[in-house]
């Protein structure tokens, strides 16, 4: 019987221990999407306690909490930060079988050392006191963490109306050891469904810009200069969300009249808005291809599913779940759309449906030109898929249809300082993967052929793909 999260956790081999050892381990993080606020790296925030830094915005833990019987008032309500904590520890172990219980305790395990402690009720109190303990040491601030965990490289989640502001403080400061760069996601300028809301965030937008967008020109002139000053902060990758894949051609004149109407107080139909969505995503791929960006589309979210708790609550609050329907052939015309020109920009495509696996890494292989490797990307299982079997079925499809050894590897996707360890979780996942291959005599006992995939899907690949200094 294996330790609980020992030295060989998830690790099934003598050979998949090897590679992780002696290859995964020692990569650094390049964390290339993920909801860390900027802020926080800018002025080396130091949380006060661990509900603070661990149970503030997320969401996996939210939903666990509810569906452990925990009341609202524990989870994003006005209970104190070490009521909310005993709510989280009380549910902890009820979550086996969840990656939340691996998360968990890797993340009391590093930074904090805390290992052979259990988090339930009853141990509640003890860890409490030592995280807080040690987060009130500078070696624990955010910049601390980031330096503990070996993260090199961080691009953060930030909307084009955004100041940047903390972006610039950190570009100004030598001493922040993790390259931090703006990921440009301009979902709220596509979202023309509500035109009152609409209105809203394009005067926040154009007020950011200096300029009255008042026409369909206008907003592409503001998102294009939105865009260069991401660019010379550092930025080369964007990112998108679609419930679904769009790919509804119209002519200029036809969206030029959609975009009045919703500024004139008129919802689109259906089709109206997804002949805007198009347009302007087509308008934006072809920038990105123009400054060699990356366009990442996460596909398959179905948001703010429950009326009731959103209307109680707000949004983006853990009501949220897989989403189904057309995808391939939507896909393939907007991916087409764009290389018919040769306009294409290096592209990565995360489903979070997993019965799209086979589906998204037969697609990429559609579009491979030659020009970059691996120019087309599966990315890593997300969300509901970033646990093991997730990981593992992304793997297996992408290696069975393309070429996992360009693969650009584990993204945080996360809110958390402390959710660096995942990063550990994946290769561990990775590596078990690729040495079973090997002890089932599928791949070759060549430790250098192997170690050096292992190390350019942890680090190697996604620094030469994304070619952004760190």
């Amino acid at each position: 019987m294996k330790q609980f999260l020992g030295d060989d956790f998830l690790l099934g081999s003598e050979t998949a221990r090897r590679l992780y050892v002696e290859h995964a381990e020692p990569m650094p993080i390049y964390d290339y999407h993920c909801h860390i606020p900027a802020d926080k790296i800018a002025t080396d925030h130091q949380f006060d306690t661990i509900s603070q830094i661990w149970l503030a915005g997320d969401h996996y833990k939210w939903r666990a909490m509810r569906a452990n019987g925990v009341p609202e008032r524990l989870i994003t309500g006005d209970a104190s930060d070490r009521d909310k904590f005993q709510g989280w520890a009380e549910t902890v172990p009820s979550t086996i079988g969840n990656p939340l219980y691996h998360w968990t305790h890797i993340e009391l395990s590093k930074p904090f050392g805390i290992r052979n402690v259990l988090l339930n009720g009853s141990s509640a109190a003890e860890v409490w006191q030592q995280t807080n303990a040690l987060l009130a040491q500078p070696d624990f601030s955010t910049n601390g963490i980031l330096k503990q965990m070996n993260v090199r490289f961080i691009c953060t989640t930030d909307d084009p109306a955004d100041n940047l502001q903390h972006h610039k403080a950190i570009a100004a400061d030598p001493s922040i050891g993790t390259r931090v760069v703006p990921g440009f996601r301009p979902d709220k300028a596509l979202a023309i469904e509500e035109p009152g809301a609409y209105r809203e965030y394009l005067d926040r937008l154009g007020a950011a810009a200096g300029v009255s967008i008042s026409c369909l020109d206008d907003l592409k002139q503001t998102l294009r200069s939105r865009i260069e000053l991401f660019h010379a902060l550092g930025s080369r990758i964007s990112d998108h969300a679609l419930t679904l894949p769009v790919a509804r051609a119209a002519s200029e004149s036809q969206v030029k009249t959609i975009f009045k109407h919703a500024l004139s107080g008129a919802a689109p139909d259906t089709e109206a808005a997804e002949k805007f969505r198009t347009h302007m995503l087509l308008f934006l791929g072809r920038i990105y291809h123009e400054l060699d960006w990356a366009f990442q589309l996460h596909i398959g979210a179905l948001r703010n599913t429950n009326s009731r708790m959103v209307a109680a609550i707000g949004p983006d609050s853990g009501f949220d779940s897989m989403a189904d329907g057309v995808v391939a052939a939507p896909l393939a015309r907007l991916l087409d759309l764009l290389d018919q020109t040769n306009q294409l920009p290096r592209t990565v495509i995360y489903n979070l449906n997993p019965r799209d696996n086979e589906l998204v890494a037969s697609m990429v292989g559609n579009f491979q030109d030659g020009s970059v490797p691996g120019k087309m990307q599966f990315g890593s299982g997300w969300w509901f898929n970033d646990q093991k079997d997730g990981m593992q079925r992304q793997m297996v499809a992408l290696a069975n249809m393309g070429l996992l050894s360009r693969f650009i590897g584990m993204l945080t996707d996360s809110r958390s300082f402390l959710s660096y360890p995942r990063h550990e979780y994946f290769r561990r996942i990775l590596c078990d993967l690729i040495g079973g291959w090997v002890e089932n005599g599928e791949a070759p006992n060549d430790m250098q052929l192997l170690g050096q995939m292992v190390e350019d899907i942890c680090w190697n690949n996604a620094v030469n793909y994304f070619g952004i200094e760190v």
